[in-house]
């Protein structure tokens, strides 16, 4: 079923199964935040196991960027999607999203309160090897997609851009201008094949996933006037604030604040706990909302209200990728399309350098050792070829010992 367009390489199709196990490796190991998971899904799905070329990746990380929702989740579901079909893409997130949902929630349940369960010096060590793998990401993709003076150049504006804009609207303004430039300046030729995901799913099927995306977005309200449940009530919240995040999971979390805390659902400490917590495990921070659910004060709570606050926030993004990839697909078929892509690809490279520097190395490199450390990181995952798991454990150690050093 799947296969890389544009080359002679015909992909046998996976199951669910293997999927699973693949994110479910990345979900235990890839600590860091939004950006430093598309490295790590970069290295294991572009560089290690080849599902996909670097265009196709990138290209896929730019329409995510486009879309509300957690840009790396939506990637995985994206690729499990063309994988193994709807399963895969259930399985993706399913490996990448339950062990710090889990975690998240046995921490709400009382087996600790927040970040004072891990040593203050293994976070470090963990946001330090974040600077190394989207250093590695960053070097790659350049190395790929900005092969010539006007896509550098397309990238290092991104860059400057991207600093001094730093909200989700200056991110997706750089990626529509770096699209216009595109057009302007690349013209690709007839030999060129478009490289996108095969999706399965026809574009029927993406419409009735866009009409029940909008009519859930509509029609929560009214049915929590017509049957007004606490259940109700957490699901039309949940799901609104993963219909609305743009910029990564890092702006949903002032919106769950406001949705649980001023009316008493979490209290402030516990919230304040948690929020601490969920910088600390790997996975997507939106599993924020399996904690905020088994810490409501009302019912359901516990790993009901877990599951239900967890389905509802990421809803919205199997909904939207479903509904738009048939489109993109398509899309990506068009001479056009690809010039535009061309500029759109240099800038998403721009958007990973310019994170590099903030928030990864700025809330990371802090001293001399901890560049020291982050080197180290770095030519371990580029030249001697270390699986990043391991990297990930042997910074945290460090980061670790290093601060019982200094």
């Amino acid at each position: 079923m799947p296969s890389l367009e544009g080359s002679n390489k015909v992909v046998k199709p996976d199951s669910a199964w293997s999927v699973f196990l693949v994110f479910l490796r990345l979900g235990l190991t890839s600590f860091g935040g939004p950006i430093a998971h598309l490295g790590y899904f970069r290295e294991e799905f572009v560089a290690r196991r080849q599902w996909l070329s670097e265009r196709s990746y990138v290209d896929l990380v730019a329409l995510c960027q486009f879309l509300p929702g957690p840009a790396s989740s939506q990637v995985g579901i994206g690729l499990g999607l063309s994988r193994a079909g709807f399963c895969g893409a259930i399985a993706a997130w399913a490996g990448f999203t339950l062990p710090s949902a889990t975690v998240l929630v046995l921490f709400a349940k009382g087996m600790s309160t927040g970040e004072s369960a891990f040593p203050s010096g293994l976070l470090h060590g963990l946001k330090i090897v974040a600077v190394a793998v989207v250093a590695q990401a960053v070097w790659g993709m350049a190395r790929n997609l900005c092969t010539d003076v006007p896509r550098v150049t397309i990238a290092a504006f991104s860059a400057c851009a991207a600093l001094l804009w730093p909200n989700a609207m200056g991110q997706i303004g750089v990626i529509v201008c770096a699209a216009v430039v595109g057009l302007m300046l690349f013209e690709p030729t007839t030999d060129q094949p478009a490289e996108s995901l095969s999706i399965s799913i026809s574009r029927k099927v993406g419409m009735i996933s866009l009409g029940v995306f909008f009519s859930l977005l509509a029609g929560l309200p009214l049915l929590m006037e017509a049957w007004p449940t606490q259940t109700l009530s957490m699901v039309h919240d949940f799901y609104r604030a993963g219909s609305f995040v743009f910029g990564g999971g890092h702006v949903v979390l002032p919106l769950l604040q406001t949705a649980t805390v001023p009316n008493g659902l979490v209290d402030k400490d516990t919230f304040l706990a948690g929020y601490g917590l969920v910088q600390a495990v790997p996975g997507p921070l939106f599993t924020f909302a399996a904690f905020l659910g088994a810490s409501m004060n009302v019912h359901p709570s516990g790993w009901v209200g877990a599951s239900v606050c967890l389905i509802a926030i990421f809803a919205p993004s199997f909904l939207l990728m479903v509904g738009v990839l048939p489109f993109w697909a398509r899309l990506q078929h068009s001479f056009r399309t690809q010039a535009a892509l061309t500029g759109v690809n240099a800038a998403v490279v721009g958007l990973l350098l310019a994170a590099l520097y903030d928030p990864v190395w700025t809330s990371a490199i802090l001293k001399p050792q901890d560049f020291g450390l982050a080197l180290i990181a770095f030519v371990s995952l580029m030249f001697w070829k270390a699986p990043p798991w391991l990297v990930v454990m042997g910074s945290g150690l460090i980061g670790w010992l290093l601060s019982t050093v200094f």
